[in-house]
């Protein structure tokens, strides 16, 4: 009798202890997965809720209509009125192959199940007909249809920001996509060895070379060295390795400001030896490195080591080589936070979120923190603002606007030099800031990409004043 009811008991005890984990498992589902599975692009579930609901339509800045879909002889269908050009932006919602972009991190709104999602369910089931809500983003259409133009037979990406709002004005990767083609192109796309699918601005790590320097720099001015006198001779030896400047001649004497403008390479890898690599890591990681940017879209991290590192190794993180990783998001990022006095706007493009009959339900809050003094930004726009006056930067110039930049030419596996530029203008009154890369180019920044970024500032500052 003893026997059976001790086994009654333990019976009982693992019955309990099972619902307590079933409970426990339901209740840790609910809260930390199941938005990320009601999300997944995959799950098929969600294709059988929206085969009745028209996804709701995607705008630019301006009300220009970029996506919408329509009912075909009683089947949804989504148009793509501009198909390449917001391949990496909006992306694409297949049934065969998932979605991508904005139509993947915005579908439950696109298809009105952003909340209460079993009662939505419900009366689809009842109802089964419905309009999505629908995006407005920070995009200007002519802006991005420009900037498109401008990177036409490049590999690379060309973003463009309002540095005090942190919104994206245009984002272009190259190359992109037909949407519309895609289902018959997939394997053709997935497997092309240029990765297509790829958004270099946000997902893409690369060698940043001497954009850099900014980064080097501000460890500069904090050290209060900017106007120690440094003699170039062409080379600097680092732990018996010869590191040489493009121009082997020599710069001669020069202060901080006057090594930013010609882009003095043995300077700044004197410097980044003698700040160390604890300075230097937490000057990058103040700056978003080793961090993943909170972003509408997907976002790769930009990569500053995190162990110590060898002379030799610190020495070439200092002008950008080596080790160091970055994306161009996040170089963006950097630069705006340098024409908006130290404070670095978090990016976004979708604006506001809102119902069919014009409701709104939900607008983005510009939001910024504190990445250094206005003192250290105002020196490092008067910096930038030389390399475009008369240092390697001039083919960004513009006649009449006071621009301030920074190029780069990085060394990377491939042999051929990606190619950088990074700026912003007017000087005295910020209104756009661009970062442009060209990857494995095989040229200098200041004279592939520099030009790029020329022609991306004129347009929007005359979109944004008109």
């Amino acid at each position: 009798m003893n026997s059976e009811r001790k086994r009654i008991i333990t019976i009982l005890i693992a019955l309990c202890l099972g619902f307590v984990f079933l409970i426990g498992y339901l209740s840790y589902f609910q809260m930390f997965r199941a938005q990320a599975v009601r999300d997944n692009s995959y799950n098929k579930r969600l294709w059988i809720n929206e085969d009745n609901i028209l996804r709701g339509s995607i705008t630019d800045r301006d009300g220009e209509v970029l996506v919408y879909s329509e009912s075909v002889d009683g089947e949804a269908q989504r148009i793509y009125r501009y198909d390449n050009l917001y391949s990496h932006v909006i992306g694409y919602s297949l049934r065969d192959y998932g979605k991508s972009g904005l139509e993947r991190k915005y579908n439950s709104y696109l298809v009105n199940a952003n909340e209460n999602t079993a009662i939505n369910e419900l009366i689809n089931l009842i109802n089964p007909t419905g309009v999505g809500n629908n995006l407005s983003l920070t995009i200007d259409h002519d802006l991005q249809t420009r900037t498109r133009e401008l990177m036409s037979g490049k590999k690379g990406s060309a973003i463009a920001i309002d540095p005090n709002t942190g919104e994206i004005l245009s984002m272009v990767s190259v190359p992109d996509f037909s949407v519309d083609a895609l289902s018959e192109n997939w394997t053709s796309v997935s497997e092309n060895p240029d990765s297509p699918l790829l958004n270099r601005g946000i997902q893409g790590q690369y060698t940043p070379g001497s954009i850099f320097k900014i980064l080097t720099a501000l460890g500069v001015i904090r050290n209060g060295l900017p106007e120690a006198i440094y003699q170039c001779s062409g080379s600097t030896v680092i732990d018996g390795y010869t590191i040489r400047d493009f121009d082997e001649s020599g710069h001669g004497p020069l202060n901080l400001e006057q090594a930013f403008a010609v882009s003095c390479n043995t300077y700044f890898v004197d410097q980044a030896v003698a700040m160390g690599h604890e300075q230097l890591r937490e000057i990058a990681e103040s700056l978003m490195f080793n961090d993943r940017i909170d972003f509408d879209l997907e976002t790769s991290a930009s990569i500053f080591p995190e162990a110590s590192l060898g002379l030799t190794d610190l020495a070439a993180s200092g002008i950008g080589q080596g080790r160091v990783l970055t994306t161009p998001l996040n170089m963006l990022m950097i630069v705006s936070a340098v024409a908006n006095d130290g404070y670095m706007p978090m990016p976004h493009l979708v604006e506001s979120i809102y119902t069919p009959s014009g409701m709104n339900i939900e607008s983005h809050k510009t939001e910024s923190r504190k990445v250094m003094d206005k003192g250290e930004a105002e020196a490092l726009q008067r910096m930038m603002r030389e390399v475009v006056a008369s240092g390697t930067g001039t083919n960004a110039g513009i006649n009449g606007v006071q621009v301030a930049g920074k190029t780069g030419t990085a060394e990377n596996s491939s042999g051929n030099n990606h190619a950088w530029f990074v700026g912003f203008a007017p000087l005295e009154d910020p209104q756009v800031a661009v970062v442009v890369l060209l990857e494995e180019e095989g040229s200098s920044g200041g004279r592939a990409a520099a030009p790029i970024a020329r022609e991306m500032i004129s347009f929007a500052i005359n979109r944004l004043s008109n």
